[in-house]
């Protein structure tokens, strides 16, 4: 019997799985999807905005304090919740991911795929460099590319007070095929032939001064190195913006975590749908995943549900009224009358309620009833699924991942009796 199944392959389950693994727990991941990692930025948000505020959030361990007494933060000391940011520095650096912050205390201002600044605590390497500041932009697209424009971009920059200006450059520097998308370019990149042809169109379009903002498609599976040679050979800082989905920093950090899992001997099976689960008393014996033949059963000491919220499919709901958690129907705090799950305005500076319920965990993540009693003694919760939160609109979503995961992981590991089970 494995020491511990974790429930999704997003960040927090992956985080949490390395963490496990690395204190010499066998583990395993089993998930229905990928995770939210192709669709995101690649950086980590740990707090941008306050429910309510306007304005983006500067220093988040002190913004903290303004947070609700339930949020998955405030269940965490903030030196352990700092002492997991610096773990996940250390743990992608070693990955070949190199991630910085502006000073550990404050937000960094990037800009997103239309030019509006973004609050971001600790971005990939590549990123960094296009934090706000008096330095001027040279903003470079594809003639042609899908959902980048660097004019467009441009004109909000400006508007936001940092000087930059555009260019477009041939599709061909890069491509000699029209239908590609981000990752296929990225891919492309890898190439030193198109390295080199992309080096050449950007000498003719710089200036001195300048750094040089272009879509994050600088190598897939050698970015760093496509990312020294740009430098080196023009001579200037060099930084990518993240495009609209598929993102191509979210799937070198999902790739990097994958390899290091695998490292270590952590399986991760994706595809692996849970279908139903039995406990006898207050403890989980097994979950079961669908399979082209009979359902396949999966045992463990230790459980962590790392499937997500509504977004990411961990939850479910139905016209009714009714809304559950999806695998071990683990009591909501979601309200079970569907009139109350979203307030008249869709962009309310509050949030949405469906998007702000969850599952209610103990300071040791232990998912709990009504009462705050452990619902099964050897389950916990981590990331998106957790109650008292909405990641998205606080921004919020991959700092809650992490230290959560990180959290869990270590209560697990401290409070559960491995070796009784292997015994």
């Amino acid at each position: 019997m494995i020491d511990l199944l974790v429930l999704g392959a997003g960040l927090s389950g992956l985080v949490a799985a390395l963490r496990a693994a690395e204190q010499g727990r066998r583990v395993k991941v089993i998930a229905k999807g990928m995770g939210a990692h192709h669709w995101n930025a690649g950086t980590i948000d740990v707090l941008g905005y306050l429910a309510g505020d306007e304005q983006p959030v500067e220093a988040p361990w002190t913004a903290m304090a303004r947070l609700e007494d339930d949020h998955p933060y405030q269940l965490i000391e903030r030196d352990a919740a700092r002492a997991a940011l610096t773990w996940f520095q250390t743990l992608t650096a070693r990955c070949g991911l190199g991630y910085a912050g502006a000073d550990g205390e404050r937000n960094m201002l990037l800009p997103s795929p239309a030019g509006a600044w973004r609050p971001v605590f600790l971005a990939p390497a590549a990123q960094v460099g296009g934090a706000a500041g008096k330095d001027p932009m040279l903003i470079v697209g594809l003639e042609g590319m899908r959902d980048f424009y660097p004019h467009f971009i441009v004109r909000n920059l400006t508007a936001a007070g940092q000087p930059a200006r555009a260019a477009t450059l041939p599709w061909s520097v890069v491509s000699a095929a029209r239908d590609r998308n981000s990752v296929q370019l990225a891919a492309l990149l890898d190439e030193p032939a198109a390295q080199q042809r992309l080096l050449s169109a950007l000498k003719l379009v710089a200036q001195p001064g300048e750094r040089i903002g272009l879509p994050a498609i600088l190598g897939l599976h050698r970015h760093t190195e496509v990312m020294a040679a740009l430098q080196r050979e023009l001579k200037c800082p060099v930084f990518e913006i993240p495009t609209l989905p598929p993102s191509v920093p979210g799937i070198r950090l999902t790739t990097a975590l994958r390899h290091e899992l695998e490292r270590r001997g952590v399986r991760v099976e994706v595809g692996m749908e849970v279908i139903g689960f039995h406990a006898e008393g207050d403890a989980i014996q097994w979950v079961e995943t669908a399979t082209s033949a009979r359902p396949l059963r999966h045992r463990a000491a230790a459980y962590l549900l790392a499937t997500g919220g509504v977004l990411g499919g961990g939850f479910s709901s139905d016209p009714g009224g009714r809304f559950w958690e999806t695998i071990f129907d683990l009591p909501l705090t979601v309200p079970q009358d569907r009139t109350q799950w979203f307030r008249p305005l869709f962009l309310d500076p509050q949030g949405q309620p469906a998007f702000r319920g969850g599952v209610s965990v103990d300071s040791s993540f232990q998912p709990v009833d009504a009462d705050g009693r452990p619902v099964y003694a050897n389950l916990w919760a981590a990331g998106g699924a957790l109650a008292h939160a909405d990641p998205i609109l606080e921004r919020s979503l991959e700092g809650i991942a992490i230290v959560t995961g990180v959290a869990a992981a270590d209560a697990i590991v401290r409070e559960r009796d491995f070796e009784g089970v292997r015994g």
